[in-house]
Protein backbone atom coordinates (compact mmCIF):
# COMPACT_ATOMS: atom_id res chain seq x y z
CA UNK A 1 0.00 0.00 0.00
CA UNK A 2 1.05 3.46 -0.85
CA UNK A 3 0.28 7.24 -1.19
CA UNK A 4 1.95 10.46 -2.17
CA UNK A 5 0.64 13.69 -0.60
CA UNK A 6 1.76 17.02 -0.78
CA UNK A 7 1.06 20.73 0.64
CA UNK A 8 2.75 24.03 0.39
CA UNK A 9 4.41 25.48 3.57
CA UNK A 10 5.21 29.04 4.03
CA UNK A 11 9.20 28.77 4.34
CA UNK A 12 11.87 28.03 2.51
CA UNK A 13 13.16 24.27 1.64
CA UNK A 14 16.39 24.89 3.50
CA UNK A 15 14.50 26.19 7.30
CA UNK A 16 11.61 22.97 6.98
CA UNK A 17 14.91 20.36 6.20
CA UNK A 18 16.59 22.35 9.29
CA UNK A 19 13.56 22.04 11.06
CA UNK A 20 12.85 18.93 10.13
CA UNK A 21 16.32 17.14 11.77
CA UNK A 22 15.92 18.97 14.60
CA UNK A 23 14.60 17.81 17.55
CA UNK A 24 13.73 21.10 19.34
CA UNK A 25 12.35 22.56 16.54
CA UNK A 26 10.79 19.52 14.81
CA UNK A 27 8.97 19.11 18.28
CA UNK A 28 7.93 22.52 17.98
CA UNK A 29 6.58 22.64 14.20
CA UNK A 30 4.26 19.42 15.22
CA UNK A 31 3.30 19.79 18.68
CA UNK A 32 4.29 16.58 19.51
CA UNK A 33 8.34 15.49 21.22
CA UNK A 34 10.90 14.65 18.83
CA UNK A 35 14.32 13.16 18.86
CA UNK A 36 15.58 13.30 15.50
CA UNK A 37 18.95 12.72 13.72
CA UNK A 38 20.76 14.72 11.13
CA UNK A 39 23.06 11.81 10.06
CA UNK A 40 22.36 9.02 7.79
CA UNK A 41 21.87 5.75 9.43
CA UNK A 42 20.65 8.25 12.16
CA UNK A 43 17.39 6.54 14.37
CA UNK A 44 14.43 9.33 15.22
CA UNK A 45 11.37 8.81 17.05
CA UNK A 46 8.23 11.78 16.56
CA UNK A 47 4.57 12.21 18.35
CA UNK A 48 5.87 11.23 21.60
CA UNK A 49 7.70 7.74 20.36
CA UNK A 50 4.48 6.70 18.07
CA UNK A 51 6.74 7.10 15.00
CA UNK A 52 9.93 6.24 14.99
CA UNK A 53 12.70 5.22 12.25
CA UNK A 54 16.03 5.20 11.10
CA UNK A 55 17.45 7.77 8.03
CA UNK A 56 18.32 6.34 4.76
CA UNK A 57 19.28 9.28 2.42
CA UNK A 58 19.62 12.87 3.40
CA UNK A 59 19.88 15.57 0.54
CA UNK A 60 19.95 19.07 2.50
CA UNK A 61 17.10 21.18 1.48
CA UNK A 62 15.98 18.68 -1.38
CA UNK A 63 14.69 15.25 0.23
CA UNK A 64 14.90 12.86 3.23
CA UNK A 65 14.06 9.07 2.88
CA UNK A 66 13.69 7.32 6.05
CA UNK A 67 12.50 4.26 6.98
CA UNK A 68 9.08 4.54 8.83
CA UNK A 69 6.66 2.70 11.27
CA UNK A 70 4.23 4.13 14.12
CA UNK A 71 3.26 2.27 17.38
CA UNK A 72 0.52 0.70 15.58
CA UNK A 73 2.84 -1.43 13.33
CA UNK A 74 2.72 -5.11 14.61
CA UNK A 75 6.20 -7.27 15.19
CA UNK A 76 5.50 -9.25 11.92
CA UNK A 77 4.64 -6.06 9.77
CA UNK A 78 7.94 -4.79 8.10
CA UNK A 79 9.07 -1.15 8.12
CA UNK A 80 7.62 1.75 5.54
CA UNK A 81 9.66 4.03 3.58
CA UNK A 82 9.14 7.55 3.30
CA UNK A 83 10.40 10.14 1.23
CA UNK A 84 10.34 13.26 1.25
CA UNK A 85 11.08 16.27 -1.31
CA UNK A 86 11.62 19.79 -0.93
CA UNK A 87 10.44 21.99 -3.67
CA UNK A 88 10.85 25.94 -3.93
CA UNK A 89 7.58 27.45 -5.00
CA UNK A 90 7.30 31.45 -5.24
CA UNK A 91 5.28 31.46 -2.05
CA UNK A 92 7.28 28.85 0.16
CA UNK A 93 7.61 25.21 -0.05
CA UNK A 94 6.28 22.31 -2.24
CA UNK A 95 6.27 19.14 0.50
CA UNK A 96 5.70 16.58 -1.26
CA UNK A 97 5.40 12.76 1.15
CA UNK A 98 5.87 9.60 -0.66
CA UNK A 99 5.02 7.01 1.78
CA UNK A 100 5.20 3.25 0.22
CA UNK A 101 5.86 -0.19 1.47
CA UNK A 102 2.68 0.42 4.41
CA UNK A 103 0.93 -2.37 6.04
CA UNK A 104 -2.85 -2.71 5.13
CA UNK A 105 -3.86 0.19 7.87
CA UNK A 106 -1.77 2.23 6.18
CA UNK A 107 -4.08 4.74 4.06
CA UNK A 108 -4.62 6.28 7.52
CA UNK A 109 -1.32 7.94 7.60
CA UNK A 110 -2.44 9.86 4.49
CA UNK A 111 -4.86 12.07 6.71
CA UNK A 112 -1.86 12.36 9.88
CA UNK A 113 0.61 13.85 7.05
CA UNK A 114 -2.32 16.66 7.14
CA UNK A 115 -3.35 16.62 10.32
CA UNK A 116 0.12 16.16 12.21
CA UNK A 117 2.40 17.68 10.15
CA UNK A 118 1.17 19.88 7.07
CA UNK A 119 -1.53 21.91 9.33
CA UNK A 120 0.88 22.52 12.27
CA UNK A 121 3.65 23.63 10.00
CA UNK A 122 1.84 26.05 8.24
CA UNK A 123 1.00 27.93 11.31
CA UNK A 124 4.53 27.54 12.58
CA UNK A 125 6.16 28.76 9.82
CA UNK A 126 3.69 31.38 8.93
CA UNK A 127 4.04 32.72 12.38
CA UNK A 128 7.99 33.09 12.32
Amino acid sequence: MNFEISDLIPASPKEIYKAWLNSAAHSEMTGGVAKVSAEVGGTFEAWDGYIEGRNLVLEPSKRIIQQWRTSEFTEEEKVSLLEIFFEEENEGTRITIRHSELPEHGMQYKQGWVDSYFNPMKEYFGNK
